[in-house]
């Protein structure tokens, strides 16, 4: 069972725990993955780690499409690869939600399922490097030819010999994105799954396995969901810790009609739940959102408790059909016990 080290993004202040990562790697960990929502950036810690580090690989969880072009994209994961002795990055996108899209990045909300079709298609081409990039997309166009174009644009190969084949991991849930995911992309991060999951969603996997018409199939596809860890003795104080984020993310992460968490907690059987984490949550009463998110859901989508409860209860992930797993933590007693209990479990 590959593990990962899921970093997140930063808080208020800027910190990397670059010794954290060191002992992922030394433990054999198979990667470290950032992220990004409207502080730090996924990509620039990723360049500071492949100096630090010698062979883990370095992944996005993920890069928001708005933030940068797919050329951009494409230019910063080759760099970074190229920097880091190549193979060794992995490109994870996303579309983010409307809120942060339009309020924060300036971009329109347009067509998501598209944009990450036409994003992929040419950050793959960049990387070809087999003829300057034109793409003609529903979404993403290159050269630009719409309002306030020059009409002078032209299509252009990269300066910088980049791997042809970086692996692109894309983040989606829904029916639609993960056909998609299956069909252009090499992994899969997928939302709100759990142990038990995987049935759900393998009809739209292989749906799209099929539409990539190269035989491709669960074989050649990586599927890497990441939890929380909380070594505690006390469960329910560990519980309670981990309660204030899924509050965020259901009440808060979205517009009121467009919420991706709270739809997958929906989903997932706490319709209730979710509808009284958000109305508490847009109401202001952030504690009390968070006192309202069931034990029960965050137990099922986190590893938490003394060391033997976590290494058993990872069981039934490594049971669940996946390729990897990702450790989100701060402590550094998760990451060892961790380590523990994908060798017990390999």
């Amino acid at each position: 069972m590959k593990l990962g080290l899921f970093l997140g993004y930063s808080g208020a202040h800027m910190d990397l725990p670059v010794a954290r990562v060191q002992r992922a790697e030394a433990l054999g960990y198979d990667s470290v993955w950032t992220a990004e929502a409207y502080g730090s950036d996924a990509i620039t810690p990723l360049a500071y780690l492949a100096a630090r580090t010698e062979r883990i690989r370095l992944c996005t969880a993920i890069m928001q499409l708005a933030a940068r072009t797919p050329a951009n994209a494409a230019m910063s994961a080759a760099t970074i690869d190229a920097m880091a002795g190549g193979g060794r990055f992995i490109a994870g996108l996303g579309v983010s939600g409307p809120q942060i899209v339009e309020g924060w990045y300036g971009q329109p909300w347009g067509k998501p399922y598209w944009r990450l079709k036409d994003y992929v298609a040419i950050m793959r081409k960049i990387w070809a490097r087999a003829a300057p990039v034109s793409h003609d997309g529903r979404e993403i166009s290159l050269p630009y030819t719409g309002e306030g174009a020059l009409g002078v644009g032209k299509p252009l190969k990269s300066i910088l010999h980049m791997k042809p084949d970086i692996p692109i991991f894309l983040g989606t849930g829904n029916e639609a994105t993960v056909r998609l995911t299956a069909e252009i992309a090499d992994g899969w991060l997928p939302l709100g799954f759990v142990p038990g999951s995987l049935p759900e969603y393998l009809p739209w996997l292989e749906e799209g396995f099929k539409r990539a018409g190269n035989g491709k199939s669960l074989a050649d596809f990586e599927i890497f969901p990441n939890a929380h860890v909380e070594v505690n003795d006390d469960v329910g104080a560990a519980l309670k810790k981990l309660k204030p984020e899924t509050a965020l993310y259901v009440g808060g992460m979205g517009h009121r009609d467009k919420n991706f968490h709270k739809d997958m907690l929906i989903r997932r059987g706490y319709g209730d739940a979710a509808a009284r984490i958000q109305e508490l949550y847009l109401a202001g009463r952030k504690d009390e959102a968070a006192d309202a998110v069931p034990d029960e859901w965050v137990d099922t989508k986190s590893l938490v408790g003394p060391p033997a409860r976590i290494i058993e209860r990872f069981r039934a992930w490594a049971d669940s059909g996946i390729s990897g797993f990702g450790v989100r933590t701060q402590q550094d007693e998760a990451v060892e016990v961790m380590a523990r209990a994908a060798r017990l479990n390999s």
